[in-house]
């Protein structure tokens, strides 16, 4: 079964979704399932995980009414605040949904690089698996080593690097961006998605070779068996169309196994989110 782990819907409002600026313009429309899913169905995937693009409980709302209409919406990474008094309470909340399969939090927005650092921010991450709940961890590379720090701290937390950390693909490959890849790699409870490569690229201008270095270090680092596929679909729109976003990964994993292969385009994804 083949799973795009990561990829977003929305009902396009200006102020919700501040961060589609006019350089985006592609994006500022709706994004909804019966857009997605015929696409989907040509690329011969079966389903995929919905995550948050908006820090709001109604973006989780919204998205978990979704997955409820639709059944190729396997599961939902929602938003909660998890630096609230209240954390536990609305994770309880959310947990009863049962296509609620984690939460995450826009950290490459936040100006603090040690934002997951602080003490009221890991109090809740300290919270999610009691929900048996995973964390998106979604950082520019100026990030990473607060996110190694994170995932020593929660051995037994379930987390997961977005977009490989946003490295610069037009730069080529940065020694710091490297070793923090390898450093968090070491955490075992650490997975990374093979996602969101091509908005990287500068002026969204790429060679598909271009990727392949990048693609390299995540898979030498983390393994076959903790890289999961995912389009970042439609934000993925400002760089290709989702063929040619499938068609990138597919073509890197040719080499693999089929065991392997399946692992990335599918299966790890289902490990990994009990979906």
């Amino acid at each position: 079964m083949v799973i795009d782990s990561h990829q977003h819907f929305w009902k396009y409002d200006p102020v919700r979704y501040s961060w589609i600026d006019d350089s985006m313009k592609i994006l500022q429309k709706d994004f909804l399932p019966s857009d997605l899913g015929p696409i989907l169905k040509n690329n011969k995937v079966d389903g995929c995980v919905a995550v948050q693009a908006d820090q709001s409980e109604r973006e989780t709302e919204f998205l978990l009414r979704l997955a409820g209409e639709n059944e190729f919406i396997k599961g939902v990474v929602g938003w909660v605040d998890l630096r609230a008094d209240n954390v536990y309470e609305r994770l309880a909340h959310f947990s009863q949904h049962k296509k609620l399969k984690g939460v995450r939090h826009i950290v490459q927005e936040e100006p603090d690089p040690e934002f997951m650092l602080r003490k009221d921010f890991q109090n809740g991450i300290g919270r999610l698996a009691q929900f048996s709940l995973t964390y998106d961890i979604l950082v520019y590379p100026n990030q990473l080593a607060a996110a190694v720090l994170l995932a020593r701290a929660f051995p037994d937390q379930k987390f997961v690097l977005d977009h490989i950390a946003k490295p610069r693909i037009s730069e080529g490959l940065d020694s710091q961006w490297v070793n923090h890849i390898k450093e968090l790699a070491l955490n075992p409870n650490v997975s990374c998605k093979v996602s969101g490569m091509v908005t990287e690229a500068k002026n969204f201008k790429w060679q598909q070779e271009d990727f392949s270095p990048f693609m390299e270090v995540v898979l030498d680092a983390f393994g076959w068996q903790r890289l999961l596929y995912g389009s970042d679909w439609p934000v993925c729109l400002l760089g290709a169309g989702y063929k040619e976003v499938i068609t990138i990964v597919r073509d890197y994993i040719s080499k693999l196994s089929d065991n392997e292969r399946a692992g990335i385009m599918g299966l790890n994804a289902i490990n990994f989110y009990s979906l």
